[in-house]
């Protein structure tokens, strides 16, 4: 889509979350190259504000940060201060993060953290701003999902989990909204190149990089409801829908397992 077409239809203003790294940083960049003004939701200000004078600097937008977490209860009201007046036309809910192991043997108040971040706060920000661009009969919702919420993988229970949860909300999402002119997409990365790694407690094989995953969104928002980026990621889903359940979950559980044992 070239560049005055996706900020008329998607601008002037999109909201990112986990923009301080990774895939959410990479959507803040590409979304500056395409017009679009910003507002850089992430907990670490200090990276939000130097990417905020980078975009500007670089592409002559306007960038708002707001520094939240949004596993807390009452992160909605600090973006609401900040949005009130602003006509925000994409949203990318990005932020989330996972854990590695037994579930039994993980912190429970992580594991429920997880959930927030990853599925309440996706769902209350898609329901905020979704409503005005309803209302508004234009807008782009894109959810970051992943290959894994396709199917149950031990010893990242809760995280697939929590991307299945992204995954199915975005697909209904995009055709409950379409009539409304509101195109909503879960974009469903395999491994990235980002700091999730670090943060799950695990290390990943052939690593996408995160341009590669945010070209492949901003192509295919408006376009179709699920989008996996890479060759190999869409064989690995096209198997998990071929074999049985228990197979693709048994499989996905000794490809983590492995990745831990040699990897570390």
């Amino acid at each position: 889509m070239i560049k005055k077409t996706f900020k008329e239809k998607y601008g002037p203003w999109a909201v990112v979350t986990g923009a301080s790294s990774g895939i959410g940083f990479e959507f803040a960049h590409q979304l500056a190259a395409l017009g679009l003004h910003l507002v850089l939701v992430a907990r670490r200000k200090d990276r939000l504000n130097l990417l905020a004078i980078e975009l500007h600097k670089k592409y002559a937008i306007q960038c708002k940060v707001i520094q939240v977490d949004l596993s807390q209860n009452n992160f909605l009201t600090e973006i609401e201060k900040v949005t009130a007046e602003t006509e925000i036309g994409l949203l990318i809910n990005n932020a989330g993060f996972g854990t590695t192991g037994e579930l039994f043997e993980n912190d429970l108040e992580t594991e429920i953290k997880l959930l927030h971040v990853n599925c309440r706060a996706p769902l209350i920000l898609a329901h905020h701003f979704g409503n005005k661009m309803k209302d508004r009969k234009k807008g782009g919702i894109i959810f970051t999902a992943s290959i894994v919420g396709f199917t149950a993988v031990p010893l990242w229970s809760n995280y697939a989990a929590s991307k299945a949860y992204d995954l199915f909300l975005a697909e209904a999402l995009a055709h409950e909204l379409k009539p409304h002119g509101v195109d909503v997409l879960a974009l469903c990365p395999g491994t990235t190149e980002a700091e999730f790694q670090e943060i799950a407690g695990t290390r990943m094989l052939m690593p996408m990089s995160a341009e590669a995953v945010v070209q492949r969104g901003l192509q295919k928002l408006g376009h179709t409801y699920v989008t996996i980026p890479g060759i190999l990621n869409r064989l690995n889903v096209l198997s998990i829908k071929l074999l049985p359940r228990t197979w693709s979950t048994r499989m996905f559980g000794r490809i983590i397992r492995y990745i831990r044992k040699t990897l570390g």
